[in-house]
């Protein structure tokens, strides 16, 4: 059965890709403590939006997440859950992750994104 994201059948012009990040991405919060270090993020660039980095669960201290009962739809990815982080001012639902994204995204399946006004992301290319 197809997942397809229905935006791209009204949108055949907006455009979502997801490459594999070549480097190590970093992610604090703004006091200095580790979030994620990753040498396996994912980057998707959709549209002219800034690059987002997606992480695996595994490289994020998933003890400083705490999931919320929020969530939002984009017809290009699907349904988003999100995370608070714990103790952080201004972190609640600061980090989102799509479960059961569409097929032209399936790869971002379970990684977290981190908003970066609410952390500070490090990326070091390779």
């Amino acid at each position: 059965m197809s997942n397809r994201g229905p935006g791209y059948a009204k949108h055949p012009e907006h455009t979502v890709t997801v490459t594999p990040f070549e480097g190590r991405v970093v992610i604090e919060s703004p006091s200095g403590e580790v979030l994620v270090d990753t040498l396996r993020a994912l980057e998707l660039r959709e549209a002219s939006y800034p690059p987002v980095f997606y992480v695996p669960r595994r490289d994020a201290r998933m003890d400083r997440l705490a999931r919320t009962s929020h969530t939002t739809h984009c017809p290009f990815k699907g349904d988003a859950s999100y995370f608070t982080i714990a103790g952080l001012p201004g972190g609640e639902n600061a980090v989102w992750s799509y479960e059961r994204p569409y097929d032209e995204v399936a790869s971002i399946r379970d990684a977290l994104a981190f908003y970066p006004d609410r952390v500070v992301v490090r990326i070091d290319p390779a």
